[in-house]
């Protein structure tokens, strides 16, 4: 299970180290990166991306609007990159645009996959959602 939250910097080629914790739970030096549902990026191991991509495509149709938006925003920008010797991963400009990267970045495991985000950006996301976890935290005392 890949797990923790670590920050590290991104450097001017644009390299982000993959935590060596996060790295013993990948098989091999291949990842899948795509953009997130929020201001992120999310890296999968290629195993888990299939699985997740799969289902994602068999629960969206090309015929309704949102299964294309949802599709182009997810399937689409997805790209294999590669962990270097060094452990580190090239971010495309592209992906770094969109999740606003500066310079520290915050690395969370999420399980099954990674998620990269902005420090300030991540800090601002927890702010702005805090009520919402404190009640999504008390309905799984319901389950």
């Amino acid at each position: 299970m890949i797990t923790g939250e670590f920050k590290y910097s991104l450097d001017d080629k644009g390299r982000l180290m993959v935590p060596s914790k996060m790295r013993g739970e990948i098989e091999g030096s291949i990842l899948i990166l795509t953009r997130g549902a929020e201001k992120c990026l999310w890296l999968f191991p290629p195993e888990e991306w299939r699985l997740f991509s799969e289902n994602l495509i068999s629960s969206t149709s090309v015929y309704e609007k949102k299964g294309r938006l949802i599709r182009r925003r997810i399937i689409s920008p997805a790209q294999e990159i590669e962990i270097d010797k060094s452990g580190r991963i090239i971010i495309p400009s592209t992906m770094r645009e969109y999740a606003q990267l500066k310079k520290e970045c915050i690395i969370l495991g999420q399980g099954k996959s990674i998620e990269i985000w902005d420090d300030e950006l991540y800090k601002e996301y927890c702010l702005e959602n805090e009520p919402e976890f404190h009640e999504a935290f008390e309905e799984l005392g319901k389950i």
